[in-house]
C-alpha cells in the first residue's frame, strides 16, 4: 500500500511497522513485513501457522528487536528496548492465555506494582478500590473490583486485561485469539465492548483463526504467508475465497471436491475406533466419528475447535460428560489412561517436551515406558531386556542416537519425536492417535514420521491424526473438520488447501461436503 500523508485530516497511524525482518539462526521469521493500524480501527492479522504473526506481535510489544525495519506509534519512533513504561503507554497485548493473577482481586490486578504512590508508601486499600471502580466505570466494565480474579469468567478477565492496558495510556491493543475460550454469547458481548472502545479512539489488532469473526468485527485485514506480507485490504472488498487463497497461496479450483465417503476398498472393513455422542465440557458436543481398519483419518481444526481434546479423550486423558468411545468393540473408560492402553490405544501427544519425554532419562527408558510389563518377570525391569527392546525400536524408527543409553535431551528435535512415536508403537496399538505429530521437526523427519503412521493403517490397524497442519493431513484417507466443538465438514482424498482451510476457519465453502444438520459455521 502506498504511504499516505499525515496531518489534521490524515492522522498518523496508531501503529506502523515497515520493512521488518527477523531471523532466528537459519530460520527467517519475518521478511520485509509491514502493517499499519489507524486510530479507532479494528484491523485483522491472519495467516497460517508459521506465517510470522507471533514474531510481529513480539516486535510490536517490544519483546523482540527487529533485525531491520522501522516501528512507529502515532508518528513517533518506538521506545528504546527495555523501557517498559514507555512501551506500556503505547501498546498492550491480551494473550490467549490470561496474564491475570487468580489469587489477587480485580483491583490488585488492575494496579499491579502501582498500588501506592511510592515504594515506601503504604497501600491505601479503599483508595485502590475506588480507583479501580473509576477505571472500570470509565470503560463500562461491569466487574466488582473486590472480586477474586479466579472467580471471574474468561470474558470478564479479558475485560479486566483490556482495562489495565488502557490505564497505562495505551490506545493500541493486540488481541491474540481472544475468542478461543468464549461461547457465542461471550463473543458477542466482547465484540460489542470492542466497538464501544473503538468509538473512543482505541485501535485493535485482531488475531484469529476464525475468519468469519474477521468479517463480523474488522474493517481491514492484513494477510501474512511464509514470513512475508501478502496483502492489506478493506474486509468489505475481500471475499471469503480470496482471503483463503491469500493465506494458502493456492488458487481456488472450480472442480467439486468428491463427496465424502470411506475408500471403497475399506468400506467393509472392521470398525476399529468408534466415538459416539461424545461431549467434553468446553471442547465438543455430541461428536460421533468412526475409523475402520486400514484407514488414516484426519481430525482437523484451528485453535478452540476441540479436535485436540477429542484425540486426547480417546487416549484416556479427559473424562467425558456424555458419550462412548470403543476400540475394537471394547469400551474405553474415558478419563482413564490405563483403560485406553488396555483397549489398544497408542498416543503421540501434542507437546513432546511437556507431555512426551522425560528429558533426564535415556532413549531406552523413554521408548519403553508403555511396555515395562514386557521387560522382566513379576514387575521387574531387566536392563538387558530394556536395551534389546529399545534397540529394535531405534532401528525400526531410524532414530539417530549414539546408543540406547544416550539421554533423550541430547537428540535433535526430529529424533526426539521419533522416540515419542516409538513409545506409542511399542504396544502394537489397534489405534494410533497422533496429535500434531510433525510439530517442530525438519522436512525429512516429517516425511518419515507420516510414512510410519501410514504403515500402521496399511498393516490392518487404524490411525487418527489430529492436526491443523495441511502436510500432516495429506496422508489421510478422510479429513473430518471441527469448528467450535462440532464436526462441520468432511473431505475425501483430493481436497484443495483453500477448501480445507476455509472449513477450519469457519468460513465454509460450497465445495466442502458439509455434515447434515449443521451449517457452514457449525451451528
Amino acid at each position: 500500500m502506498a504511504d499516505t500523508a499525515t496531518g489534521p485530516e490524515h492522522p498518523a497511524p496508531v501503529a506502523e511497522a515497515t520493512g521488518i525482518s527477523k531471523r532466528f539462526g537459519a530460520t527467517v521469521a519475518l521478511r520485509d513485513a509491514r502493517i499499519s493500524v489507524a486510530a479507532g480501527e479494528s484491523h485483522a492479522l491472519v495467516g497460517r501457522n508459521g506465517a510470522g504473526k507471533s514474531t510481529l506481535v513480539s516486535i510490536l510489544t517490544g519483546l523482540q528487536q527487529p533485525d531491520t525495519g522501522n516501528l512507529r506509534f502515532s508518528g513517533e519512533p518506538a521506545p528504546a528496548v527495555g523501557d517498559i513504561d514507555a512501551w506500556r503507554s503505547r501498546v498492550a497485548c491480551v494473550y490467549q492465555r490470561s496474564t491475570i493473577i487468580g489469587d489477587l482481586t480485580v483491583a490488585e490486578n488492575l494496579f499491579l506494582n502501582r498500588q501506592s504512590a511510592g515504594a515506601v508508601q503504604p497501600i491505601r486499600w479503599k483508595q485502590l478500590r475506588l480507583r479501580a471502580e473509576e477505571l472500570l466505570g470509565e470503560y463500562g466494565v461491569a466487574v466488582d473490583p473486590a472480586a477474586r480474579a479466579k472467580d471471574l469468567t474468561v470474558e470478564q478477565r479479558q475485560f479486566v486485561e483490556i482495562a489495565r492496558a488502557l490505564s497505562f495510556g495505551a490506545r493500541f491493543i493486540i488481541l491474540d485469539e481472544p475468542t478461543a475460550k468464549l461461547d457465542a454469547r461471550g463473543i458477542g458481548r466482547l465484540f460489542d465492548k470492542l466497538r464501544d472502545l473503538q468509538d473512543q479512539g482505541v485501535a485493535f489488532l485482531f488475531i484469529s483463526h476464525h475468519l468469519q469473526e474477521v468479517y463480523d468485527l474488522c474493517s481491514t485485514v492484513t494477510v501474512y504467508r511464509d514470513a512475508a506480507h501478502i496483502l492489506t485490504a478493506p474486509v468489505a472488498e475481500l471475499g471469503h475465497q480470496a482471503l483463503v487463497e491469500a493465506m494458502t497461496g493456492e488458487s481456488a479450483s472450480v472442480a467439486a471436491v468428491a463427496e465424502s465417503r470411506p475408500p471403497a476398498a475399506r468400506a467393509g472393513s472392521e470398525e476399529v475406533l468408534e466415538i459416539s455422542g461424545l461431549t467434553l465440557p468446553g471442547a465438543c458436543e455430541e461428536l460421533s466419528l468412526s475409523v475402520r481398519a486400514g484407514e488414516v483419518i484426519g481430525l482437523a481444526g484451528a485453535a478452540a475447535s476441540g479436535n485436540v481434546q477429542v484425540g486426547e479423550a480417546v487416549a484416556g486423558l479427559h473424562r467425558a460428560k456424555e458419550g462412548r468411545i470403543s476400540v475394537g468393540g471394547r469400551s474405553v473408560h474415558t478419563g482413564s489412561v490405563p483403560s485406553a492402553l488396555a483397549a489398544g490405544v497408542g498416543l503421540v501427544p501434542e507437546d513432546r517436551h511437556l507431555q512426551g519425554l522425560v528429558n533426564n532419562r535415556s532413549v531406552a527408558e523413554n521408548a519403553t515406558l508403555t511396555v515395562t510389563d514386557q521387560l522382566g518377570p513379576l514387575g521387574t525391569v531387566l536392563p538387558a531386556r530394556t536395551r534389546a527392546f529399545a534397540q529394535r525400536m531405534i532401528q525400526d524408527l531410524d532414530i539417530k542416537t549414539p546408543g540406547a543409553a544416550t539421554p533423550v535431551s541430547a537428540l535433535s528435535g526430529g529424533n526426539q519425536q521419533k522416540v515419542v512415536v516409538a513409545r506409542a508403537l511399542a504396544t502394537d496399538p489397534h489405534v494410533l492417535v497422533a496429535i500434531r505429530p510433525t510439530n517442530g521437526v525438519d522436512v525429512k523427519s516429517k516425511e518419515f514420521l507420516l510414512g510410519r503412521i501410514r504403515q500402521v493403517a496399511d498393516g490392518g490397524k487404524a490411525a487418527l491424526i489430529v492436526s491443523d497442519e495441511l502436510d500432516d493431513l495429506k496422508v489421510c484417507d478422510r479429513v473430518v473438520v471441527m469448528f467450535h466443538g462440532r464436526v462441520v465438514a468432511e473431505f475425501d482424498r483430493g481436497w484443495k488447501d483453500d477448501h480445507l482451510v476455509a472449513a477450519m476457519e469457519g468460513v465454509g465453502t460450497p465445495l466442502a461436503s458439509t455434515v447434515s444438520g449443521t451449517d457452514e459455521h457449525g451451528r
